[in-house]
């Protein structure tokens, strides 16, 4: 089973690809989309959740979204007709790299997906190459809590430096030109309702489909995850969702 497949079914029940609550990310895209009409551009949208919100919330904003994976985006599909605002989306089965548009747009958001640019820094430089002037970007990035064990970076498959801490995250944001306007760090219940989520709904399909040839797979997947979490990571990988504008 590919991780596509297993990301897919793991966020079935949590769409939001994120340890954010459904309060915290209706909060954030009430200061991001300011504006009464505009366009927001999602670079590694998964299934679009946040573009959804932010269109079921706002009815004169339109929305584009990019990603590799086929599958979500036929989810995403599904979930704008079932929703009513199919013709406010458009979804790109595309490299996030790749994509180019020849209007920017008012607001650009690449949370939790920092990594298809190569990190927190490159990932601002490209949705900056899209933004609109006075434009906002939300951007969702891992750090570290505490100091990472052993165990947190082999769960993980990080070195030491792939993170920082909070303080040091929103320093390099800032001394790229950024503003932060306003941010959410994800809270342990968010982290434990997330994690718990996408172990017990992968899990739970595994159950529920016993003859399916992957079955076996996505129990040890949920397994494993939910190992790596409880002791591994918890408590030490922390989630900043940070809202920019550029100085």
């Amino acid at each position: 089973m590919d991780r596509q497949t297993i990301s897919r079914l793991a966020h079935a029940r949590h769409p939001i690809a994120a340890p954010l609550s459904d309060g915290s990310v209706a909060a954030l895209l009430d200061r991001a989309l300011a504006a009464d009409e505009g366009r927001a551009l999602d670079l590694g949208c998964g299934r679009a959740a946040w573009l959804l919100r932010a269109l079921s919330a706002r009815p004169r904003w339109r929305a584009t979204g990019v990603d590799l994976d086929a599958a979500a985006l036929t989810l995403a599909r599904e979930s704008a007709e079932a929703l009513g605002v199919q013709r406010r989306i458009d979804l790109h089965h595309l490299d996030a790299r790749e994509f180019t548009d020849r209007r920017p747009f008012e607001l650009v958001l690449n949370i939790g997906a920092t990594h298809v640019f190569g990190g927190l820094l490159p990932a601002l430089a490209a949705a900056r190459e899209h933004l609109a002037p006075g434009g906002r970007v939300l951007v969702g990035e891992g750090f570290w809590e505490r100091e990472p064990s052993a165990a947190a970076l082999a769960a993980l498959g990080a070195a030491p430096g792939e993170y920082a801490d909070l303080a040091t995250t929103v320093d390099r944001v800032a001394a790229d030109g950024w503003t932060p306007v306003t941010g959410h760090v994800s809270s342990p219940r968010e982290w434990d309702d997330y994690e718990f989520s996408w172990t017990g709904t992968l899990a739970e399909w595994a159950l529920d489909h016993p003859e399916h040839p992957d079955a076996g797979a996505a129990r040890a997947a949920a397994d494993l995850h939910r190992a790596e979490w409880l002791h591994g990571y918890r408590g030490t990988l922390g989630f900043v969702t940070l809202l920019l504008r550029r100085d």
